[in-house]
């Protein structure tokens, strides 16, 4: 069994946040493949189900993003995941321009607070991640008022194909078709260089 894991941050007021497109992608493969998170355990929403014959646990940690290993270490303990090879974990990254993702099999966290506490709760550094592009912060930004801020008309418009990306790059994985997703999806961001 697969546990995919979207981060974000509970409550209304962080819906449609940066930081919460794990939270965003998770919801658009739990509609898709008909699976309800109304679940509680482990300090998240999980919901069971298949994704093309494969059994998959999909996970919506509310532990605020800074804490989400502590729930992923309880569902991987209860639910007995092996984090090496049946571990996803879909976060946001700004280093990627919206509508981009990056299909990672391992990797530091990459100053991404959700992935430092799962890295510091498991462990280790090879699960299997998929990082969802939210953009640069503008220089002067604070970076938490940036993550925690939403999106406009255009990058919304992009984010949402990227989410769709991540739910075909999830099926391939699912497949053992990592490096192909890799391969498809993990398009070269072009530097501006002005």
């Amino acid at each position: 069994m697969y546990l995919i894991v979207g981060l974000g941050n509970p409550g209304e007021k962080y819906e449609g946040t940066r930081h919460n497109v794990g939270f965003e992608a998770i919801d658009l493969l739990a509609d898709k493949y008909n699976i309800s998170l109304e679940q509680r355990k482990a300090k998240a929403f999980i919901g069971k189900g298949l994704i093309n014959g494969t059994k998959v646990l999909l996970a919506k940690p509310q532990t605020f993003m800074n804490l989400s290993g502590e729930s992923v270490r309880d569902l991987i303990d209860y639910f007995k995941v092996d984090p090496e090879s049946e571990l996803i974990v879909l976060s946001d990254d700004i280093s990627l321009p919206p509508g981009y993702i990056r299909i990672r099999k391992k990797g530091s966290a990459g100053g991404h607070n959700g992935l430092k506490n799962i890295i510091a709760n498991l462990g280790t550094q090879n699960f299997m991640r998929l990082k969802i592009g939210v953009g640069e912060k503008p220089k002067k930004y604070d970076l938490a008022d940036y993550v925690l801020g939403h999106f406009s008309k255009n990058d919304k418009a992009e984010v949402y194909e990227a989410y769709q990306e991540a739910v075909e790059a999830i099926e391939l994985i699912l497949q053992d078709e990592a490096d192909k997703a890799m391969n498809l999806y993990n398009k070269k961001v072009e530097v501006n260089k002005e």
